[in-house]
């Protein structure tokens, strides 16, 4: 049985919380470098469905993760609607803005078919090697793909975009609504290449600081996407992550999006959560860095807020780089002998 997808589609409680962490497939691992270091750059490698397959299996294999999350990015949706992308070392992700003017979603295909590549390989390697794992899709939702786009990289707040909604408010709202055209493009690719739950990344969500605003530009694109999805896929899950994001504002998320679970950031306790949605969370990255004692006091007092809930243990956020393995092993084992 895939415990994700039987709590995600259930609400079951399982004896031992299914488990997988965001980034689980990264820089942290000694094998994925291996593999990033012969694709090349980053786009080369994430175009590459043998490549990507790989790095994407890698932690299944390592951790027996109760998940496989696609390897990606959330810009590969700018990129394939012909925003300009790379990824330079040292600063990481760079649009050109000026390619805003032009976007279109004439080609987006063509980028998307790649990685659907992907998916269709991973799931076929789960299905024969690791059964009880489930394969995650994901995108990112409009409103941080959109600060992205209009900031042109993510060394900053991105003033950007809050500029443009003041400046000219029908051009961002031209450019979420390409996003989310796109994302349900991307969203049932990934479906009928084989993902079994779907996963929206509002990484920067916790930047808006109005409620109107918030609706607008976070809950009414995110559940246009889930609706659209669903139209074809009515039965995949969705989880949504608006990180950072009020507790006041969450409940609203989760019934105006259609949600079927919802991951938490490590500054909100779940168990302030008062609606029967699915959790996801919520470790400390940090914690997970430094390992040893408080690691373990942190994952056992997870396991214990969240003891007959329909739960999936995650991180807070993504995996850090300079993460030890033997640090995600040890949160593994306190999970597992702990539950």
């Amino acid at each position: 049985m895939k415990s994700i997808l039987n709590t995600l589609r259930n609400k079951s409680v399982c004896p031992v919380p299914p488990v997988w962490i965001m980034r689980q497939a990264g820089r942290y691992l000694p094998e994925y470098r291996e593999v990033r270091a012969q694709a090349g750059s980053f786009l080369d490698l994430a175009y590459n469905p043998d490549l990507a397959a790989e790095v994407t299996l890698q932690p299944v294999r390592r951790y027996g993760m109760d998940g496989a999350i696609l390897f990606s990015d959330i810009l590969i949706v700018p990129h394939a609607l012909g925003q300009g992308l790379e990824f330079r070392a040292g600063e990481g992700p760079v649009l050109d803005t000026n390619d805003l003017k032009d976007l279109s979603l004439e080609n987006v295909n063509d980028k998307f078919s790649q990685i659907c590549k992907t998916v269709f390989k991973v799931r076929q390697a789960l299905d024969n090697q690791h059964p009880q794992t489930t394969m995650i899709g994901f995108s990112g939702s409009p409103w941080t793909v959109a600060c992205y786009m209009i900031q042109g990289h993510g060394k900053s707040s991105f003033p950007a975009i809050f500029e443009m909604m003041d400046r000219d408010p029908d051009f961002l709202d031209h450019v979420i609504d390409l996003i989310v055209d796109a994302s349900i493009v991307y969203l049932k690719g990934q479906a009928e290449a084989g993902a079994e739950v779907l996963k929206l990344f509002d990484s920067w969500a916790g930047l808006i600081e109005d409620k109107s605003q918030f609706e607008k530009y976070v809950i009414i694109p995110t559940q246009r996407i889930i609706e659209g999805v669903k139209q074809t896929y009515p039965d995949i899950p969705f989880m949504g992550f608006p990180r950072h994001v009020p507790l006041e504002w969450i409940e609203a998320y989760v019934i105006q999006t259609g949600t079927d679970g919802l991951a938490v950031g490590e500054d909100i306790k779940m168990s302030d959560i008062k609606s029967d949605i699915v959790l996801q969370g919520n470790l400390d990255n940090q914690l997970l860095l430094e390992g040893g004692q408080a690691l373990e006091k942190s994952v056992k007092d997870i396991l214990n807020e969240m003891e007959g809930r329909p739960f999936i243990f995650n991180l807070g956020h993504g995996v850090i780089k300079e993460t030890d393995p033997a640090h995600v092993q040890q949160m593994l084992d306190v999970i597992r002998q702990n539950s």
